[in-house]
């Protein structure tokens, strides 16, 4: 399997496949992922019971650790007690992983699915605003990531309570291969240091195949909008969200300190984009600087998803750093996968 190269530039032709590889052939599928259970928190049984129920999962694809409940980190040897267990239970066929929870969402200043996808890293903490290990997976064109790279990206299905899990949940399954005429949105604020990934933003065009289209915006924010595809920007707090109509299977994203601080953020929780109506979101949990690097670099993320990636694959391979970034949402929405059914 290789990188793909050339996305960097990738929108900067008219037509969005102009400059492109030739993307890969999506594949993942429901029975291919395991939705992970703290066996300590009642709602993230619940939660993981409507999960298999809506994408048809099995019981057998379900399976339970133990994590503490009342704090929103865990520790190294905690971490290891929980993925020993885990991956001794995994059959090789699976995949990804949905973790069923929201608390704790961190392994000391690493986010917890870093953590469960690559294991843990010494050293980070000491110093969280310096480059992190790169992903062997970032931007790179698998679609079978345990089986050709050892390593199972993961996404945590989020939520405050049963009712905002089976609103995501029932947005995830309907977005599967809906291919939805929505608009990605780009938005370079007045907040400079936040603002460090605009360079990346893909300009203003219309897509054509899928059919979306992208704007490339200054502000601080877009409101009364009912075609929300993409929404990514940088601010602390996002502002007008309950006035937006998100898409089935949006994603929507802030460069920002502590997004990623599922429950106890200082500033806005990328939790709020869920509860908005977006699909899949991700934060930082430990304070990263702006690198780039560290948050999803908008056109990998829009290449792979417009070419049938589900958003845990989509999401995971456009952040080159993500030690200290934690993904959420559905994992298996996948808008723009045009095969079905989606256990293929």
């Amino acid at each position: 399997m290789k990188l793909l190269f050339g996305l960097i530039s990738l929108f900067l032709s008219a037509s969005l496949w102009a400059a492109a590889p030739k993307p890969p052939f999506y594949q993942l599928s429901a029975r291919q992922l395991a939705v992970v259970v703290n066996r300590n928190d009642p709602l993230s049984a619940e939660i993981a019971r409507y999960y298999a129920e809506k994408h048809g999962l099995k019981p057998e694809q379900i399976f339970q650790i133990s994590l503490p409940t009342d704090r929103s980190w865990i520790s190294e040897g905690e971490l290891a007690q929980a993925k020993a267990e885990l991956d001794k239970a995994l059959p090789a066929h699976i995949q990804a992983l949905a973790l069923a929870w929201t608390k704790p969402y961190r392994v000391n200043c690493l986010s917890i699915t870093y953590a469960f996808t690559l294991g843990y890293k010494e050293g980070i903490c000491q110093s969280t605003g310096k480059p992190t290990p790169a992903s062997p997976y970032f931007n790179h064109a698998s679609t079978q990531p345990f089986s050709d790279l050892g390593l199972r990206p993961s996404m945590m299905l989020a939520a405050n309570n049963l009712a905002e899990a089976k609103k995501l949940i029932d947005r995830g399954s309907e977005a599967w291969g809906s291919f939805p005429r929505g608009t990605a949105y780009y938005l370079t604020t007045s907040d400079k240091t936040r603002s460090a990934r605009a360079p990346l933003f893909p300009p203003t065009q219309a897509v054509e195949r899928p059919a979306i289209k992208i704007e490339n915006l200054h502000g601080d924010v877009i409101s009364h909008k009912k075609d929300v595809l993409i929404y990514q920007t940088g601010l602390t707090k996002v502002d007008k969200l309950e006035t937006l109509q998100f898409l089935p299977g949006a994603l929507a994203d802030h460069l920002t300190s502590f997004g990623g601080m599922l429950t106890d953020s200082s500033q806005m929780s990328s939790l709020k984009w869920l509860e908005a109506g977006a699909t899949a979101s991700y934060g930082t949990v430990s304070e990263p600087y702006s690198y780039p690097q560290k948050f999803p670099h908008p056109q990998v993320l829009l290449y792979h998803y417009l070419a049938g990636a589900t958003a845990v694959e989509a999401y995971w391979k456009s952040v080159e750093w993500p030690a200290q970034g934690v993904f959420i949402g559905d994992p298996l929405a996948a808008p723009f996968r045009s095969l079905s059914p989606r256990k293929q």
